[in-house]
């Protein structure tokens, strides 16, 4: 059975598209494997009735890519384009006081990824390093994702990291895996996520909105750079960049409001009515987001690298390039200004009267924000910090490109079985178990997707999308 391939690449100057597209054409099977220039990619395989149908349906996609820009290339003579680092600077703090640290984690180098919630508390590092620990410092889990980690959002129950590599990694369940899988020429900085839709920022200050079955949505470009905000809600995307704030519509097709802000925005938040800018000339300002006006700001001394709030914005809280943290009143007074003791904090998340921080020197730090231990530490008073280490026989958990297979005999008794069905050229899951809606999709990660080929999952839940979300373990029922 004869066999031809194509290979073809589109790589812009300026950082701009960086890609490469290849075509296998084996008897009636097409294969095309796409991604990242220097990357492994992802790969799509379709059957067709006979050989000619083959040659042809490739023949048209070739020609789609080549309309694009794409030319023949030789793979592995253009390398992979590097990666946005964050590079930020961080001097000692001018405060009087060091803010009260009950405990320390180093991770080893600068973090930005954070994520606290009831039961644990998230870090992620520059090196792809991502640790749970409990909320009195204990660590318990580590995982191991292939490049540096921007962010840590959390969608409810679902906890996703935004990578280096390009990919956006569900560590949801015991093994991570590649949920979201981002266009080859957006550069991420920041995410958020409602409802499985990932909104990614990225460096040019780009909006790119990508749906539960990782498919492009919408873009905007917006009229800054360097984007490092990006909230949703119900009504709204915000995004944060070099010339402000601007509200789009969840469907992408109108601008509800842009806000020019003081400075550049470096970090956002959000509360049920309003969201923070804190930007590059000193301050953290709320805009409203019925109307993108700003209600009051929040004055620090120097670069704000994050911000947070209380829950309803009772108090805001910010993190300077001083290695300082700041509280304010609801109204922008300022309460006190503490050194952090160990860098400056790069995001932030404040949770029953504790304020977490991750920092320049890779630490996730939490600080005592009652207000008896400011007073004290006001004072000169503060707690001995424990330095929190890891355990050395911790397991490491990777991302894997398989999933375990099980029997009908081994399979969990109470497990939900999906099958991979083709539609067109697209692989998509569908519930086969009683009690399911059968037309709807499942979410699933589209590297393990093999036509025909079942799964039990531990548990499925609807989103008000119309689809559903895997919740727990994945195996492959042989």
């Amino acid at each position: 059975m004869s066999q031809t391939k194509t290979y073809l690449e589109l790589s812009q100057d300026g950082g701009g598209a960086h890609k490469f597209y290849e075509v296998t054409v084996n008897g009636t099977v097409v294969s095309v494997r796409y991604g990242r220039i220097g990357a492994a990619g992802q790969l799509q395989t379709s059957t067709f009735p006979t050989a000619e149908k083959a040659r042809a349906a490739a023949a048209k996609k070739i020609g789609e890519k080549v309309r694009k820009g794409y030319a023949p290339a030789v793979q592995g003579r253009r390398k992979a384009r590097p990666v946005t680092r964050r590079q930020v600077t961080s001097a000692p703090s001018t405060a009087r006081a060091v803010a009260p640290v009950l405990w320390r984690f180093r991770t080893g180098t600068s973090a930005f990824g954070i994520h606290i919630d009831e039961d644990r508390c998230w870090v992620g590092n520059q090196s792809g390093d991502v640790h749970t620990l409990s909320h009195d410092g204990e660590v318990l889990a580590r995982y191991q994702l292939p490049d540096g980690v921007k962010c840590l959002v959390a969608d409810d129950f679902w906890i996703y990291a935004g990578c280096d590599d390009g990919k956006v990694y569900d560590l949801s369940s015991k093994l991570p895996f590649a949920a979201y899988d981002i266009a080859e020429d957006v550069d991420i900085f920041w995410l958020d996520i409602r409802e499985g839709v990932l909104n990614v920022s990225d460096r040019s200050g780009g909006l790119t909105v990508i749906d539960h079955e990782d498919e492009f949505q919408w873009s905007r470009k917006s009229s800054g750079g360097q984007a490092w905000m990006v909230r949703c809600d119900d009504q709204a995307v915000y995004h944060g960049h070099q010339r402000g704030v601007t509200a789009y519509g969840l469907d992408g097709s109108s601008e509800l409001w842009h806000t020019p802000t003081q400075g550049a925005v470096l970090f956002g938040w959000q509360e049920d009515d309003a969201v923070y800018a804190g930007t590059g000339r000193h301050v953290v300002q709320r805009l409203a987001k019925a109307s993108g006006a700003v209600e009051a700001s929040y004055q620090c001394d120097t670069a704000v690298y994050s911000c947070a709030t209380a829950p309803g914005g009772q108090y805001v809280f910010a993190g300077d390039s001083a290695s300082s943290v700041y509280c304010f009143a609801e109204d922008g007074t300022r309460l006190w200004k503490l050194g952090t003791g160990g860098g400056s904090a790069l995001s932030m998340q404040y949770l029953d009267e504790k304020l977490y921080l991750v920092t320049t020197d890779g630490s996730l730090v939490c600080v005592d924000a009652s207000d008896a231990a400011i007073a004290a530490a006001q004072g000169g008073t503060v707690p001995v910090a424990v330095d929190v280490k890891s355990a050395a026989a911790l397991p490491t958990y990777a991302p894997s490109a398989t999933v375990q297979t099980v029997t009908a005999t081994t399979a969990p008794a109470s497990g939900v079985v999906i099958e991979c069905v083709q539609e067109g050229g697209r692989l998509r899951m569908r519930v086969t178990t009683d009690g399911y809606e059968p037309a709807w999709n499942v979410q699933f990660p589209r590297h393990i997707r093999v036509p025909g080929a079942r799964y039990v999952v531990d548990a499925l839940h609807p989103a008000s999308g119309g689809f559903y979300r895997v919740r727990g373990e994945i195996r492959r029922l042989v």
